[in-house]
């Protein structure tokens, strides 16, 4: 697209099915490339991604050639179908239907790779859901609860 530019910087964060712990640190950095070369396919930039057992957090410079639901579908349904083929269980894997998108600067990059990247760190003291709650309040985005992701309590 000639004459267009942007700079748009997205974390996109979503959840195993049922919130089941599935994906095992043994799988996670070949999950990672995975991932990284879907986003790269799609001609978008991947800065962080990092697997939990029970969720995914991803943040990438997003061009206006694909929207985020385009990105999200293309990265769930190859990461899944990604698990399936290679075997990591012995059930059928899939991810929890929705996710979430939240926009940042060019000045909050640096700290939101390092949040990121520190996952593991990060959900010694806090529960996936808290953190989801959290930023749906930072960001000021009303929701229904019925709609959320399934949770583990």
């Amino acid at each position: 697209m000639a004459n267009t530019y942007t700079q748009i910087y997205i974390q996109i964060v979503f959840a195993v099915k049922g919130r089941q712990n599935l994906i095992s640190k043994e799988n996670r950095e070949e999950l990672h490339k995975f991932i990284t070369g879907i986003v790269s396919n799609r001609g978008q930039k991947l800065f962080a991604v990092f697997a939990m057992p029970d969720h995914v957090h991803i943040l990438v410079s997003m061009r206006p050639t694909i929207t985020i639901s385009d990105l999200v579908r293309d990265i769930k349904a190859g990461s899944s179908k990604f698990i399936n083929d290679n075997k990591w269980m012995n059930e059928k894997f899939n991810w929890q239907e929705g996710y979430g998108a939240f926009s940042y600067s060019k000045s909050s990059v640096d700290s939101i790779v390092k949040y990121i990247l520190n996952q593991e760190e990060h959900h010694k003291t806090k529960t996936f859901k808290n953190e989801y709650l959290d930023f749906l309040e930072r960001f000021e985005i009303d929701y229904d609860p019925k709609y959320l992701f399934e949770w583990i309590e």
